[in-house]
């Protein structure tokens, strides 16, 4: 037992979402899932789910009321998916005001350039077309995050991809306040989803990302009608013509989501005239196997996913006051563990005035000044 707990001590996570809609099967396949196994592992000592308000309002800051409905989406997706707040604490962003403060000190450690070259950040103001008028919230959030990970120690941050450029600058930025300052704050690791189908699934519609604002999400709070109309309409192989024809995999949005979500079970209980989903691939390749019946096959695994999620969800909808009150309860209790973190920031810094009875000790020699003496 005491290697056990000694084991997750060293081990705690923070991931997150920014909250401007509800959530979808990407985002399920992508982090949701896997922050639920690594929540019930009993590895980790702590589990940190952040609803990054803040971050979102840095890129929507003339519609706040987007961002204000969608946390409780957002929250009821969590909780939904088999997020525990018995297991991990939810939180809101901005209802730390010490990370605010974490980032300002952190922002003396970071260059221009250095966030300018930051290909997140790059690729994000592409999307977003800020050109020059780039939100100084948004430019800087790379800062921020670094803030949100360090107030809670995380040593393990679950990501994609396109976020490993975030935590090598948040290992920059604790690099350089530990050989500036002290020894504080702890370096986070990266951890990438394994299965590569699922580290990014592609829209509905094939393109490169599901995204809200393309309107080609599947959504984890849809209803079984809306689930199978948009896996019927999902792009497949514009060549594949006729049932006979031979049909291709690659960009294949079809075969991308089987790839992610696709067990060998699956066939027993859908498709029990294939024993895998590489013999499935093969027909479709060599030709004779519509589409038809393969979007079906989908459609049942997806359904059979997302059944309990929206179970779950509807139920949890008829009690909102209890979902505010777990996130008031996270937040609370993360303030606490940020507080720590900054009073221990603002001591290696040498900006904790109050606190440094030495300091006071020392000063009111150097001018002859009396100094309580306590008992």
């Amino acid at each position: 037992m005491e290697n056990q707990n000694k084991k997750q001590a060293d081990k705690i996570i923070l991931t997150g979402d920014r909250p401007t809609g509800r959530l979808h099967i990407g985002h399920y396949i992508g982090s949701l899932l896997r922050r639920v196994e690594l929540q019930n592992s009993g590895e980790y000592q702590k589990t940190f789910i952040m609803i990054a308000d803040a971050q979102a309002l840095t890129d929507n800051i003339e519609n706040p009321e987007k961002v204000r409905q969608n946390i409780i989406e957002v929250a009821l997706d969590y909780i939904a998916c088999g997020l525990d707040p018995e297991k991990s604490v939810l939180l809101i962003q901005s209802q730390i005001p010490e990370l605010c403060e974490l980032t300002f000190y952190y922002m003396d450690l970071v260059t221009v350039a250095r966030l300018q070259r930051n290909p997140t950040v790059k690729s994000e103001i592409q999307m977003r077309n800020f050109e020059s008028s780039i939100p100084v919230g948004f430019f800087t959030y790379p800062i921020s995050q670094a803030a949100d990970i360090t107030a809670f120690k995380a040593t393990t941050v679950p990501v994609g991809d396109d976020q490993l450029p975030m935590i090598e600058q948040t290992r920059e930025i604790v690099h350089k306040f530990n050989t500036v300052y002290a020894p504080v704050l702890v370096e986070p690791e990266a951890l990438l989803q394994e299965n590569e189908a699922r580290r990014r699934l592609p829209g509905t519609d094939g393109k490169a990302k599901m995204s809200k604002s393309l309107g080609n999400c599947i959504y984890l709070a849809d209803s079984a009608d809306q689930v199978r109309a948009k896996i019927m309409s999902m792009f497949t192989d514009p060549l594949h013509l006729q049932v006979s024809d031979p049909g291709h995999l690659e960009g294949n949005t079809v075969f991308t989501y089987l790839d992610a979500f696709c067990t060998e079970e699956h066939f027993g209980r859908y498709l029990p005239d294939y024993a895998n989903l590489d013999e499935l691939k093969a027909h479709y390749q060599r030709g004779g196997l519509g589409d038809v019946k393969v979007k079906k096959f989908l459609n049942n695994i997806v359904q059979e996913t997302l059944e309990p999620i929206r179970n779950r969800r509807k139920e949890w909808e008829k009690n909102i006051p209890a979902i505010y009150d777990i996130l008031k309860k996270g937040s609370d209790q993360a303030r606490e563990v940020a507080a720590r973190t900054l009073s221990e920031v603002k001591s290696a810094m040498r900006i904790n005035y109050f606190e440094d009875t030495e300091l006071i000790r020392a000063q009111s020699e150097k001018f002859g000044s009396s100094f309580p003496v306590s008992d």
